[in-house]
C-alpha cells in the first residue's frame, strides 16, 4: 500500500520541550535521540499531525504516566502559568516553522495539512487545572485555539476525579463529576471542544456519557480485558463509546499493553495488534485510531520513537488489515469524530 499519513491521538512533546527548555536541550526542529518526536523524525515516520497535549506536571511526578505516588491537586495560578508557557511554545513552533507546522482549529485545516504535508497540531489540555470554575478561561483558551480537553489527568481537580494508576485494578476508583464538571462538559459541547475521557475514572466516564451530546472519545487508552490497569477501558465502556459513534486511540505505553502491566519495553508488535484487534472487534473499524502517548511514557522497543510508525502500519497490513481499514486507523476515523464534535468546518 502507499504510505498513509498518520494522525495521532496523543503526545506529550510540549512537556518534553518545556523541560528541555529549562535544561538547555534540543528544540523541536533539531533531530535528536531524546524523546520520541521532533520535526525531522516526524517527517521520517509519516506523522501528519496529532493532539499536542499541554500537561501541567506536579512536583511529585517526573513521568506523565508513572508517578511514584498519587499526585495531589494543583493550584489554579500555577496551572495557568505553565499552560500559557506551553501553549505559547506550540504557537512559536508554528510561527518559526516556515509553514511546516500549523495549529489547526477546523477539520478542513487538518485535511489541508495532510494533503500538503504540513504537520497539523491540535492544542489539547491534558487536565482542566488551568480552567477556573466560572469557565472564563475556557472561553479565552478556545479563542486561542483549544479544541480538545481532558477533564482530568490522574489526579483530582475542581471538575472531576482522575483514575489513579493501578494494576491489576478496576477504573471504578471514586466519585464522578462535580457540579462544576458537569457545567464544563456542557460548555465544551456548546463551544465544540472535544472531551477526552482518558485518565477519567469510571464514574466520571458515565457522568460524561449521560450529559454529553458529542461522541465519546478516549484519545489514548487500551482494553482492560487484555491489560487490567485502571487506565484501560472495560467492555461496558467500549460499548458506550461505540453507541455514541466515538473513538479510542491505541496507547503505545507498555504498561497499558502488557498482560502483566509491567514496564519492560520488550513488547512485540503482536501485543499491540491484539489490543487493536480487540478494540476493532468491540467498536468497529470506524472507531479505532492511534493515541501513541509519545514523549509521555515507555513505548515498545520495536517502535522506539515516531520513526517506528511505519513498522506498526506494515504489521497491521501483514496481519490482514486492508488499505481502506489502514486509512481509517491512520487518520480518517479521527477526522470523522472531530467533524461530529467541532463547530464549523
Amino acid at each position: 500500500m502507499s504510505r498513509v499519513p498518520i494522525f495521532d491521538g496523543h503526545n506529550d512533546t510540549l512537556l518534553k520541550l518545556y523541560r528541555q527548555r529549562q535544561d538547555g536541550g534540543p528544540g523541536f526542529f533539531d533531530r535528536s535521540d531524546q524523546g520520541h518526536i521532533d520535526l525531522p523524525r516526524a517527517r521520517e515516520g509519516g506523522l501528519g499531525g496529532g493532539f499536542f497535549a499541554v500537561f501541567v506536571p506536579s512536583a511529585r511526578s517526573s513521568n506523565t504516566d508513572s508517578p511514584s505516588s498519587p499526585p495531589a491537586p494543583i493550584e489554579l495560578g500555577y496551572a495557568q502559568q505553565v499552560t500559557l508557557t506551553m501553549a505559547a511554545q506550540l504557537f512559536r513552533i508554528e510561527s518559526e516553522s516556515g509553514g511546516q507546522v500549523k495549529v489547526v482549529r477546523t477539520v478542513d485545516e487538518i485535511v489541508g495539512c495532510l494533503e500538503s504535508g504540513v504537520l497539523a497540531a491540535i492544542l489539547h489540555f491534558e487536565g482542566a487545572e488551568a480552567i477556573d470554575p466560572n469557565l472564563d478561561a475556557l472561553e479565552v483558551f478556545y479563542r486561542a485555539g483549544l479544541r480538545s480537553l481532558g477533564l482530568v489527568w490522574s489526579r483530582p481537580n475542581t471538575f472531576a476525579h482522575g483514575v489513579p494508576f493501578g494494576f491489576p485494578a478496576s477504573p471504578d476508583t471514586g466519585p464522578g463529576l462535580t457540579d462544576a464538571g458537569r457545567e464544563l462538559v456542557r460548555a465544551c459541547n456548546r463551544l465544540g471542544i472535544l472531551i477526552d475521557l482518558s485518565h477519567l475514572n469510571e464514574q466520571g466516564f458515565w457522568d460524561v456519557a449521560r450529559i454529553s451530546t458529542a461522541p465519546l472519545v478516549a484519545t489514548h487508552s487500551n482494553a482492560h480485558a487484555l491489560c487490567a490497569t485502571t487506565r484501560n477501558l472495560t467492555d461496558r465502556q467500549l460499548d458506550a463509546i461505540k453507541e455514541s459513534d466515538g473513538i479510542v486511540g491505541l496507547n503505545f505505553s507498555v504498561s497499558f499493553l502488557r498482560e502483566d502491566g509491567g514496564k519492560d519495553p520488550d513488547v512485540p508488535l503482536e501485543t499491540m495488534l491484539r489490543h487493536l484487534d480487540y478494540l476493532a472487534e468491540h467498536l468497529g473499524i470506524d472507531r479505532v485510531g492511534l493515541g501513541s502517548d509519545f514523549d509521555g511514557t515507555t513505548v515498545p522497543r520495536e517502535i522506539g520513537d515516531v520513526t517506528g510508525l511505519p513498522k506498526l502500519m506494515a504489521a497491521l497490513a501483514a496481519h490482514g488489515y486492508d488499505e481502506a481499514s489502514l486509512r481509517k486507523i491512520a487518520h480518517e476515523n479521527w477526522i470523522r469524530v472531530l467533524g461530529k464534535t467541532w463547530k464549523g468546518t
